[in-house]
């Protein structure tokens, strides 16, 4: 089973800005946690990230539902210059209501100079047709939110020119 959620939304920034900054800036600084989400730390295994074919290994803060130290892997499947980036985030390391991986999309479009869509998408794949409705309402509700907020901090990070951690 799959659920689907995605955000479209304008940067004003230069276009290397917009699609760079999500995947090349530090981790820790765009996911930072949402109520029981916890908040990523750091990485490791990442000195080739942003190259396809290249995962790393993420680890996140304690919370209520997760104690702590690598959470998931993250593994770039694709990347299209100033265009689109596609990740699978999975081997999950705490239960994640019956989902095995996540498939994110981030897909930018220059409007004209410094106006850039950005089309935000995540695809939440789950073992199991009895989890689905519960699954629905993590991914339309709780993860919807959470991807919100990531968006933010990713256009704070693009407009103040924040170095990228990655080639």
């Amino acid at each position: 089973m799959k659920t689907s959620t995605s955000i479209r939304t304008i940067f004003h920034c230069s276009l290397e800005r917009a699609f760079k900054t999500p995947m090349l800036c530090d981790v820790s600084k765009i996911h930072t946690g949402y109520g029981l989400m916890p908040r990523v730390t750091h990485c490791t295994e990442d000195e080739n990230w942003g190259q396809p074919g290249i995962s790393k290994r993420v680890f996140s803060a304690a919370s209520l539902t997760f104690k702590g130290g690598e959470a998931s892997v993250d593994r770039m499947l694709e990347r299209k210059e100033n265009e689109y980036w596609k990740i699978e985030v999975g081997d999950f390391k705490s239960w994640m209501l019956g989902f095995t991986h996540f498939v994110g999309e981030w897909i930018t479009k220059e409007i004209e100079p410094d106006v850039i869509e950005i089309d935000y998408k995540y695809t939440l794949y789950a073992d199991g047709f009895w989890w689905y409705p519960l699954n629905w309402l993590f991914t339309h509700l709780f993860w919807h939110r959470y991807m919100k907020q990531v968006i933010e901090n990713v256009r704070h990070l693009a407009y103040t020119h924040e170095p990228y951690r990655y080639a």
